[in-house]
Formats: structure tokens, C-alpha cells, sequence
């Protein structure tokens, strides 16, 4: 008995021994490596449009640019897009958005925030800025659409629908069709806006994707006047409609 005794306490002395020269356990304040992020602050940047159109008037440079920074539920969001006229006469128009994106669904963010217009070029330059509210995100069948509701400065309210669709033909050629309408519940006559339906802008892309990031495109795009916003560009002797072949490319980071 007293030999048994002597053994076990030969071996938990070894024990102890042992386990004071094994290291221990790096603390999280001493540990070299940095705790998981699970909501890292990150951005994106699409430009989804630049391109040349080639129009039955004077050709323009189109641009359609959008791009956010921040989590998966709050994000900052940009927007512009416009059109520069190419040709003696020059002059466009620009628009511009900031908002705040919330996710309220797996698809789709809740956005609002700010939008501002401007018209140059003959004539003098006119401004207008508006309060947004929207929804942005992905319909049935993966359609990215886009669906705001606007109000001016002068209490006019107005909105507008974009819609499209990528359709991948090969690993790297893509079809995108694209619908656009615009509707005014209010003449805005300082802008050529009647009440209604404004236009309508049909349009298919075919890109090429030479990298994810970059493919250029080419397409066709075509833009109608309707109902009063129609009867305005006639009384001033403007085309109500146009047809025009385009060639650009879309990247994004």
C-alpha cells in the first residue's frame, strides 16, 4: 500500500511539472491574429453606362453611374446620369442622387434621400432639386429594377421605373434588355413636363465581357414622348421620338 502511495505521488509531481512547462493559451488582447469582421464597411462602383449615341439629331455621350459604400444593412448610395450633346451646339442635361439605402428584405433596399437637375446649354441653365423615396433591388426572375417617387422644390411630384434584365448568351457575350418611364402628376412647363406619362426609352445592349469588371457593348435605344409632354415638344417643332445606335462600354469595381 505505502509503494502505491509513492508511485501516485511520484506521478502527479511529473504531471504538474509537465503541464507548468506546456504554454498556455494566448489571451484575445495577446493574440496575433485580429477578430472576425461581420459587418466590414465595403463599396462598389458601377459604371453601367458610357456610350456613344448616334441619334437622328446631334449625337451625345450618355452616362448612367451608381455606387455605394458601406454594410449589408445601411449603405450610402450615389447615382448620376446624363446626357451631353455633341455637336456645335452644345449643352445637356445632369442629374444627380444621394441616399440613404436601408435592406428591409433579402432583395430588396429601402432608399431616400436627395436629387438634383440640371438643364444647360441654349438658353439659360435651369436647376430643380427634389426629396426621393424608392425601392431598389431584385424582382421574380433576377430583374433589377428600380422604382422612385419624387418631390420638388415647388411641391411637383413625379416618378420613374427602370427595369432590365441580363440574359447570358455565352460564358462572356450578355443580352440586356432595358425599360425606362417616366410619369408626372403635375405640368412642370419650365421643364417641358406635361401631366402624365412623359416617355417611355426601350433599349438592348449586347455586351462582351472581357473581364466580369469590363465589357464593352453596343445597342440600340429607343426614346418616345407621350401625352402632354408629347404636345409640348410638338408645339415647339422638336421631335416626339428618336432611334439611336449605341456603342459603350460598363465596368465596375
Amino acid at each position: 500500500m505505502r509503494e502505491k502511495l509513492k508511485a501516485f505521488r511520484v506521478t502527479l509531481f511529473l504531471t504538474l511539472i509537465m503541464a507548468a512547462a506546456l504554454p498556455r493559451p494566448a489571451t484575445a488582447a495577446e493574440s496575433p491574429m485580429k477578430p472576425i469582421e461581420d459587418n466590414p464597411v465595403i463599396y462598389f462602383l458601377l459604371f453601367d453606362q458610357l456610350e456613344y449615341r448616334i441619334n437622328k439629331g446631334a449625337d451625345t455621350f450618355h452616362w448612367d453611374v451608381q455606387g455605394w459604400v458601406g454594410g449589408d444593412y445601411n449603405r450610402l448610395w450615389i447615382k448620376t446620369e446624363g446626357d451631353q450633346r455633341l455637336s456645335a451646339e452644345s449643352g445637356g442635361e445632369a442629374e444627380v442622387q444621394f441616399l440613404y439605402s436601408r435592406l428591409i428584405s433579402p432583395y430588396f433596399d429601402f432608399q431616400a434621400g436627395m436629387r438634383h437637375d440640371e438643364v444647360y446649354g441654349k438658353g439659360p441653365n435651369r436647376s430643380r432639386t427634389f426629396a426621393v423615396m424608392g425601392l431598389q433591388g431584385l424582382a421574380l426572375y433576377w430583374f433589377e429594377t428600380d422604382l422612385s417617387l419624387f418631390v420638388s422644390e415647388n411641391g411637383s411630384v413625379s416618378a420613374r421605373f427602370t427595369g432590365e434584365y441580363d440574359l447570358p448568351l455565352t460564358q462572356r457575350l450578355v443580352l440586356q434588355p432595358r425599360v425606362e418611364t417616366e410619369l408626372a402628376f403635375q405640368e412642370v412647363r419650365a421643364f417641358d413636363v406635361g401631366e402624365g406619362f412623359n416617355d417611355i426609352e426601350l433599349g438592348v445592349r449586347l455586351r462582351y465581357e472581357i473581364r466580369r469588371e469590363f465589357a464593352p457593348y453596343v445597342g440600340l435605344s429607343w426614346t418616345r414622348l407621350l401625352s402632354e409632354t408629347a404636345d409640348i415638344a410638338r408645339a415647339k417643332g422638336e421631335s416626339i421620338d428618336n432611334l439611336a445606335i449605341i456603342i459603350g462600354v460598363r465596368m465596375w469595381f
